[in-house]
């Protein structure tokens, strides 16, 4: 089984070679944390502070964010970085002369730490538009998603796992802590076409606009030949474990803008673009409701957006309304 980085090296440049690299280390260093939940450094719990949207940050989120932010100073590749957990992208003037910048979710699903539930880590990688050599600019980071050149998650559960894609298929890598690498467990997966699961929070149905109503009844009423309902709700409010599930499954996951989220409540930049741009890979799709989400030209680091990801029946029933 080909190591992450030995898998890496016919596959893309040896500089993005090591921004994985860094990924790698960060990764099995929260990963170490999250499995002794808490019992090493003091990061279990509530930290008492809020992040940019004004979201409860845990300790493991500081902690997390942290982690990777050192380990990209340290890449030597890596020469900005935007954050969910961080009002404004950080320069890595060190890094001046690299060309890659890259979004991280450091630790999604976060509010599930205390009740040991899977949380993840979600990324995106992007070449910069400043010249090299100088410093960031937010336009590095205001790229649709179509114009990435990597993403991928970490998810930290039973096994801890690493899904990503370059541009050419998406892979899942496990993590051997014993000897501290992840190894190749599947190459070029595919979403099955249709699915058995639909992912969203039916409390708030009563604010769903006609059309997810409508899609969220017909899940409830398809039958198979059988008179078996073909359709199932699994809705763990971790997207890293949802989307998880549902590529490996088959299904679709949505979180639609609310009476208390009209703008929808996941971010463009650090979720819905790296999420969408691995389905795609996988022979899936994502959008806002309207418009393909890789093509939704940013305007805001920290841009909330509608999302709807998963299989290609599933999607183009919910769409087709």
């Amino acid at each position: 089984m080909p190591t992450l980085l030995s898998f890496l090296e016919s596959r893309a440049p040896t500089e993005l070679n090591a921004v994985f690299g860094a990924i790698k280390d960060a990764s099995i260093i929260v990963s170490a944390e999250v499995n002794r939940a808490g019992l090493g450094a003091d990061i279990y719990g509530a930290k008492g502070t809020e992040n940019v949207q004004g979201e409860q940050q845990h300790k493991l989120d500081v902690y997390a964010d942290e982690v990777f932010a050192e380990a990209f100073r340290k890449s030597g590749q890596i020469v900005g970085l935007a954050s969910e957990e961080v009002d404004d992208a950080l320069f890595f003037e060190e890094n001046a002369e690299s060309d890659y910048v890259i979004m991280i979710d450091p630790l999604d699903g976060s509010s599930n730490i205390d009740v040991n539930v899977a949380i993840g880590t979600i990324f995106a990688i992007y070449k910069r538009r400043s010249p090299i050599g100088g410093p960031v600019s937010e336009d590095d980071f205001l790229q649709p998603g179509n114009e990435m050149v990597a993403a991928g998650y970490v998810s930290y559960s039973v096994s801890t796992q690493m899904v990503f894609s370059v541009g050419e298929g998406l892979h899942i890598f496990t993590l051997d802590p014993k000897h501290g690498d992840y190894h190749l467990v599947s190459e070029n997966v595919r979403i099955p076409s249709d699915g058995k699961v639909y992912s969203i929070n039916e409390v708030n149905y009563d604010d769903f606009d006609q059309n997810l109503q409508e899609f969220v009844q017909y899940c409830r009423d398809k039958r198979k030949g059988d008179g078996t309902r073909k359709y199932t709700g699994r809705y763990i409010g971790s997207l890293v474990a949802d989307f998880h599930r549902n590529l490996l499954k088959g299904g679709i996951y949505v979180y639609p803008s609310t009476v208390e989220a009209p703008k929808g409540k996941l971010r463009l930049l650090y979720e819905c673009n790296p999420m969408s741009f691995l389905v795609e890979q996988a022979g899936g799709y994502g959008t806002d409701g309207v418009t393909r989400t890789l093509d939704i030209v940013p305007t805001e680091l920290h841009q909330r957006c509608p999302f709807f990801v998963g299989s290609p029946v599933m999607m183009d029933e919910v769409m087709k309304g």
